[in-house]
């Protein structure tokens, strides 16, 4: 890997593993890859490992958070663990605090609550989930109403009874809307992280409470480093080309090496759909990555950098992992 950098990035970071699928493996080994990865990620240092939920997703194989948080949990001893998120559409807000209140009985300081409002990926998805893509909103009502059985105070006792875990909210514009009036710490990610306004509106508009008492950024985005730039892009191909195959056909496919991805047969649009998804990025060595993420630091005032990285060979991003936790300095 290339050497370690002269300063260090004055944030926290953390991984979200949505448990990618890949060529020629089954889902189970993906979610036992999750598991070793939460692992490795607590031997360099990183604060949080947060995983996913997604339902009828080819490529992901976490449809269950809480439940692969507690299979992480249980083999990590000191690292957060967390869910990016737990849609609250797909769930009774009970059941997410009954989960959730348990996972934290169970390991004690160490688990998040991450909430998103995300339906279905497709059609079938959503009519599986019994859910309308009509529906009214109801994601501002749900997160009072979880958050009143993690705290005791609603009508109902939800259990075990416990200290609740911390809650944060994966937003997009008007999640961030929510998430202020709650005052709630934000996850964001995409085109969000690009648009000065929208993060300021939450800082505007954040409503302090005990526990938060300001607001509070995550950024989330795919951080991709190795020893060289070419290398970089090469690992980060195979996310770049499941992105695009899923714009054209419709749906998200497994990793497959970035060996096997013949850019001799891509059509213009696909080449432009992959390039702009290896634009958004932050990939390259040590020395490139961090500089681009001291300014996207500057710029939105986060706290925190999530890398979402996901690549074909398990052992190349295990250590793609081990170089972005150097930029904490986490690692000797």
């Amino acid at each position: 890997m290339p050497d370690a950098p002269a300063v260090v990035l004055a944030v926290l970071l953390s991984l979200l593993d949505r448990s990618r699928t890949r060529s020629g493996m089954d889902d189970a080994s993906a979610l036992r890859h999750t598991v070793d990865r939460a692992v490795h990620a607590e031997k360099i240092g990183l604060h949080r490992f947060w995983v996913a939920e997604h339902h009828g997703v080819p490529g992901i194989a976490s449809g269950a958070p809480a439940v692969l948080a507690a299979a992480v949990a249980s083999r990590t001893s000191h690292i957060r663990v967390g869910s990016g998120g737990v849609m609250l559409p797909n769930h009774q807000p009970l059941i997410v605090a009954e989960q959730f209140l348990m996972l934290e009985s169970l390991f004690p300081g160490r688990i998040d609550l991450g909430v998103g409002r995300s339906l279905g990926f497709t059609e079938p998805v959503r009519a599986a989930l019994r859910r309308d893509r009509d529906a009214p909103d109801t994601f501002e009502a749900d997160i009072a109403e979880l958050r009143s059985y993690l705290d005791g105070s609603a009508p109902v006792t939800a259990r075990p009874v416990t200290t609740p875990p911390p809650v944060f909210v994966l937003a997009t514009g008007a999640g961030l809307e929510v998430a202020a009036r709650a005052g709630l710490p934000v996850v964001v990610g995409g085109p969000v992280i690009q648009q000065p306004d929208p993060l300021a509106m939450y800082r505007r508009s954040f409503r302090p409470t005990e526990s938060n008492p300001e607001p509070h950024v995550i950024i989330s985005l795919d951080v991709t480093i190795a020893a060289d730039t070419a290398d970089a892009r090469r690992l980060a191909l195979p996310e770049a080309w499941a992105m695009a195959r899923s714009r054209r056909e419709g749906e998200f496919p497994a990793l497959e090496p970035a060996s096997a991805v013949d850019d001799s047969r891509w059509t213009p649009r696909t080449r432009e759909r992959i390039e702009t998804s290896l634009a958004s990025t932050v990939l390259g060595t040590l020395g490139q990555v961090r500089p681009r993420l001291e300014e996207l630091i500057g710029r939105t005032g986060a706290r925190e950098i999530m890398a979402s990285t996901s690549t074909f060979d398990r052992a190349e991003l295990f250590d793609a992992d081990a170089a972005f936790a150097q930029l904490a300095g986490t690692v000797g």
